[in-house]
């Protein structure tokens, strides 16, 4: 394994890029655990993930992540590959602080939503409209392991 400050060399950012999903990891004021897999984005600096429109049993603003960021904004992001061939396996494990942009940040906002429809084709702007949660993860602590 391997640990770094902020940089992630560019064999292991070219497996992040590739990627199409992670787990985000948050924890609530009680230090309560939550993950819950995500879509999201690098672009070089910082990690984005969206609240997209599939359905969903609360509002945005009320779902466990976005409350869990607001009370604890330290959060894990976890980018794998499993295989059967166990050769093949590797992990990315950023560490960071997320924060949920707020609206005003129009030009941050616009380029998230831009990284995210580019890689993602199901998001439209109908399942992820312009107005919708953006979270962006800062990576303090970067870890890496396997064929990366």
């Amino acid at each position: 394994m391997s640990g770094n400050r902020h940089k992630i060399p560019g064999a292991v950012r070219a497996k992040v890029e590739d990627a199409r999903v992670a787990r985000l990891a948050t924890v609530d004021a009680r230090l309560r655990p939550h993950i819950v897999p995500v879509c999201f984005t690098y672009d070089g600096k910082v990690f984005y993930t969206a609240i997209d429109q599939k359905p969903k049993r609360v509002a945005p603003d009320r779902l466990t992540r976005v409350r869990n960021i607001l009370a604890v904004p330290q959060v894990a992001l976890l980018i794998d590959k499993y295989d059967e061939d166990w050769t093949q396996l590797w992990y990315v494990l950023i560490r960071g602080k997320a924060k949920v942009l707020p609206t005003h940040k129009h030009r941050e906002r616009a380029w998230a939503l831009r990284k995210l429809r580019a890689k993602y084709p199901q998001y439209t702007e109908t399942m992820l409209p312009n107005d919708a949660p953006i979270i962006r993860i800062t990576p303090d602590r970067t870890a890496f392991w396997g064929k990366v």
